[in-house]
């Protein structure tokens, strides 16, 4: 229970504060110019004091999982809420946006073994190159957009092409940790399977994009990430259940 509320508590936080700090330029670009704050449909003020009672919700949950948690959960709070500044200067902001996330699986991990050991590293590993390679496809559509205005990401500063093809470098960095994940954790076949398909998943998710061709962007970024995120969880199971610990 305290896990799950732990994870709604840190994730409304960090996507408040994302809102939050971002609404300037949500307001210029015509893509998120709609969203809540720029629209006028929330205040500032509103989310951000959402945003903070997330994060004591956050602190709460981690206090009642055990201390190792309640110790990093500060740590966790800073890393989410630093994401949304790094675009204003530095072009690895998906990275940071990827060790945001990777904070999920290493936390869960935390909280029910009260330890750490190279099983979540490496999971978290994983996360992180996922997501800082899907995120860096869909800041393909912003290059002009973060050129003009001073933002930095790796598609603004090396350009659409080198963008996707550091991405699909990152995807297969993320297939071969997820095999690390099970080499380390003794999973079995039924794991096996399930990074089989992550890494069919990402191929094919990269092949509905190109550096000159984003009209399937949108089906590439959240179909094919949501897929790939519940058959892992599925195959994962399954070998738990199955195939035995």
């Amino acid at each position: 229970f305290w896990i799950a509320v732990a994870m709604v508590g840190a994730r409304t936080g960090a996507m408040g504060m994302n809102r939050v700090l971002d609404a300037a330029y949500d307001a210029k670009n015509p893509r998120t110019s709609e969203r809540a704050i720029p629209k006028g449909s929330l205040s500032g003020g509103f989310v951000t004091a959402v945003s903070v009672l997330s994060f004591g919700l956050l602190v709460l949950a981690a206090s009642r999982l055990n201390a190792l948690c309640l110790y990093l959960s500060p740590v966790a709070i800073g890393i989410v809420v630093i994401y949304s500044l790094t675009k204003r200067f530095t072009s690895l902001s998906h990275l940071v946006l990827g060790l945001s996330l990777a904070l999920a699986p290493i936390g869960a991990w935390i909280a029910v073994r009260g330890d750490l050991s190279a099983v979540p590293l490496l999971l978290g590993a994983a996360v992180l190159l996922w997501v800082a390679g899907f995120d860096i496809l869909y800041a393909l559509q912003d290059i002009d957009f973060d050129r003009r205005t001073g933002l930095h990401s790796i598609p603004a500063r090396l350009g659409p092409g080198a963008g996707v093809w550091i991405s699909r470098l990152l995807h297969a960095g993320t297939v071969v940790l997820l095999a690390a994940v099970g080499i380390a954790a003794g999973r079995g076949w039924l794991y096996a399977a399930g990074v089989v398909t992550a890494g069919v998943l990402l191929a094919y998710e990269h092949s509905l994009v190109s550096a000159d061709d984003l009209s399937r962007l949108d089906t590439a970024f959240f179909n094919m990430n949501g897929y790939l995120s519940v058959a892992v969880f599925l195959f994962t199971a399954a070998d738990v259940i199955f195939v035995g610990r």
